[in-house]
């Protein structure tokens, strides 16, 4: 869905980077790869890198339901390569044989349980890079009425934008270097 492919070459779509990807090749993110079937492929759809039980202050987010919690949950890769990176152990130095398989069900549910959770929060990783099924997860959790909470470097295309819009209640755009 984000990527136009021509003969053995993919263009990523998602980022603009967009990544000209050959048959087995991986793009600046580490998780989007040309499998030869005419698409980019998200490698880790399913596999989250970790679950924090998160005041949304964390997120930060101060002016959206303070004092509330949410379930922040990542999965691994990122469209930016920062040296300060704090998470580079799974945006960029990752190993996805050691990740959780999960679904959005599962998250949803793991979210309605927590007292007080007003919803789930992607972080930790770059969220775009997840873009399918942070959206599946997403329309899950509005759906059983939680909110969605973004943390993101912003580095995404427009039409990829427009369909994380619809289903994210907040967003933080986090400076990432000048």
């Amino acid at each position: 869905m984000y990527s136009k492919c021509q003969g053995d070459k993919c263009i990523c779509l998602l980022c603009p980077h967009g990544c000209t990807l050959r048959k087995g090749e991986k793009g600046t993110c580490g998780v989007r790869e040309n499998r030869g079937n005419g698409c980019i492929e998200l490698m880790c759809d399913g596999l989250v890198s970790g679950y924090a039980n998160d005041p949304i202050e964390k997120k930060p987010l101060y002016h959206f339901y303070p004092g509330s919690r949410i379930l922040s949950v990542g999965s691994f890769g990122c469209n930016l390569k920062c040296d300060f990176c704090q998470n580079s152990h799974i945006s960029c130095g990752f190993n996805l044989a050691e990740a959780r398989k999960t679904t959005p069900e599962a998250i949803v549910s793991h979210a309605s349980q927590i007292s007080q959770n007003i919803g789930i929060a992607f972080t930790y990783n770059e969220p775009v890079v997840w873009i399918e099924f942070m959206i599946r997860t997403a329309e899950k959790a509005k759906y059983d009425g939680l909110k969605t909470v973004m943390v993101s470097n912003g580095y995404v295309n427009p039409a990829a934008l427009d369909d994380i819009i619809v289903v994210t209640d907040a967003f933080n755009i986090d400076l990432k270097f000048f």
